[in-house]
């Protein structure tokens, strides 16, 4: 069986159902002959200006790239186009998260080193102060609509494309990299170096494919409704979405984050596209999605289901969402960019589902990582993935060899959080390590005690980190946001707590705040919890 490069897939499926739409973003339609062409020509462009791959992945460590990486700084528009012609060229396309503050951006461009960045026109104002960064020799500006001008010395993307060889192909191998980097919730960001052949697996549905035919058989046979991504696509579960749709011969719309997030551009969007499927990311979606439909009523029958990831999703938004669109399935997913996309949890009305079902290579190894847990075992250990998993960390050979140990004979990814695997072998998560709280002696999960506080009436969101306590080592904290107008004493949180978990669980002190800060992922802002947890 063959392995393959998305660009690979990309064309394949072009010399097919050329005329099918590929992506939509706004008044923008893109078909997978357009896609396909475009991006060929924009490798051709980047390859003669010296790009490229400049060591073979058999002469590398893991941790090593020998390629030229090119940081893309932009909001979902053209993001597909610039991904694949980057990948067409043998280049790394790095994902830097553009709500980063441009310090944060600054860091990770000089941990990345790209040698090329492509910006859309008003993210390279926000940016201008550390663009371009060290080492990079070609900044490449997209059209937002905007009247921002571009930066100093920048190329149009169109024009870049325009001067591109139409009809050279790149001889493109399934070792070349694809970068993701983390979301940074607890550290500065790392780069993961996934093999091109093995995220397009793992993550995007695909397969090692005889032939081309297998391919081609597959799209042809896909005429269902357009996916509606609205998950941002510079963070790897959103571009997973994308790619998982598309390079099965789904039309996929792209949300237009150009602006604020708006939810009733989304249900708009989707009414407009009579889309089937949706994602979106935890509460800092969910929720206004959800006042949105209370105050207004669209035409969505067409949606069959709705992917969540990234963040975690308030049970009471999922009733909320099934309460009001009742033939939706809700599918949890779990994953990150070190595991990739791993496993599934479905919520209908009527049916709710804590446990995951894994896919291929997902599992759960002991606390002291030295086996294989089987289905059944009361033990918690640590969620780990075998198979196709990434190489490493770019430039960071320990924290290669810390998170990609060998188990049994067999190198796997361990994912930082800790579960045990039910008598059914599917995954009960209790949260990551790096956020346990050890109170006294005794281990609290974070997001255990969050979820609790997050199903109560009257509140909107919720934290939960330690501190340094005298008494017990550390404490557990929450940070509570109340729904408006809405005012609950501690003793009824704690309260709470006690009814569902252990008394060692419950937080010492609810502290009341105008917001729980979410990161532009939606995922849990902890340095920030921590530090207002620990004001005097």
């Amino acid at each position: 069986m063959g392995e393959w490069t998305i660009g690979d897939v990309v064309d394949a499926i072009a010399d097919v159902i050329g005329d099918r739409t590929m992506t939509v973003c706004g008044e923008r339609r893109t078909t997978y002959a357009d896609m396909a062409q475009r991006t060929r020509q924009f490798a051709n462009f980047l390859a003669g200006r010296g790009f490229g791959a400049h060591r073979e992945r058999d002469e590398l460590d893991n941790w090593e790239c020998g390629q030229d990486r090119i940081a893309l700084i932009m909001y979902n528009d053209r993001y597909p186009e610039a991904v694949i012609g980057a990948l067409k060229a043998r280049t790394v396309p790095v994902n830097v998260n553009h709500h980063y503050t441009p310090r944060e951006a600054a860091d990770l461009l000089g941990y990345v080193k790209p040698r090329a960045v492509i910006y859309h026109r008003a993210l390279g104002a926000k940016f201008a102060d550390v663009l371009p960064p060290a080492g990079c020799e070609l900044m490449i500006a997209v059209d937002d609509g905007s009247d921002v001008p571009p930066l100093p010395g920048s190329v149009d993307l169109d024009q870049a494309v325009a001067q591109g060889d139409p009809h050279r192909r790149i001889s493109t191998s399934p070792d070349d990299v694809i970068m993701y980097c983390t979301g940074g919730t607890t550290g500065r960001p790392k780069g993961v170096l996934w093999r091109q052949s093995d995220t397009y697996v793992s993550s995007m549905v695909g397969a090692d494919h005889e032939s081309a035919t297998e391919i081609h058989d597959k799209v042809s046979r896909n005429d269902g409704p357009p996916w509606f991504a609205v998950s941002p696509l510079m963070h790897a579960a959103g571009l997973w979405t994308v790619f998982s749709g598309t390079l099965a011969g789904s039309p996929v719309v792209l949300y237009d984050d150009r602006a604020r997030f708006d939810p009733q551009l989304v249900w708009r969007t989707a009414e407009q596209h009579k889309v089937g499927l949706m994602t979106m990311v935890g509460d800092a979606y969910a929720a206004p999605l959800i006042e949105e439909l209370n105050r207004e009523s669209y035409q969505l029958s067409s949606i069959y289901a709705i992917g969540t990831g990234g963040a975690a999703t308030n049970p009471k938004h999922v009733s909320a969402l099934l309460e009001k669109l009742p033939q939706l399935t809700i599918i949890n997913g779990y994953g990150s960019s070190e595991t990739g996309n791993m496993g599934f949890g479905h919520n209908q009305r009527g049916s709710h589902r804590e446990t995951f079902d894994l896919r291929e290579g997902g599992t759960v190894v002991s606390g002291d990582m030295t086996r294989f847990l089987r289905a059944g075992e009361p033990e918690i250990g640590w969620v780990v993935r075998k198979g196709r998993i990434p190489l490493g960390y770019l430039d960071d050979p320990e924290a290669t060899r810390r998170t990609f140990p060998v188990v049994e004979g067999q190198r796997v990814v361990v994912s930082g959080d800790r579960a045990s695997l039910e008598p059914d072998g599917t995954l009960r998560l209790y949260g990551r390590d790096s956020l346990v709280v050890n109170t006294g002696g005794e281990k609290v999960f974070v997001e255990e005690v969050e979820a609790v506080l997050r199903s109560h009436p009257g509140v909107a969101d919720a934290l939960v980190v330690g501190r340094d306590s005298d008494r017990w080592g550390q404490e557990v904290v929450a940070l509570v946001q109340l729904d408006p107008g809405q005012t609950l004493a501690p003793e009824t949180l704690h309260a709470a707590c006690t009814e569902e978990l252990a008394r060692f669980k419950a937080p010492k002190e609810f502290i009341v705040v105008d917001e729980v800060r979410r990161l532009g992922n939606g995922k849990a802002d902890y340095r920030w919890a921590k530090s207002e947890a620990s004001r005097p």
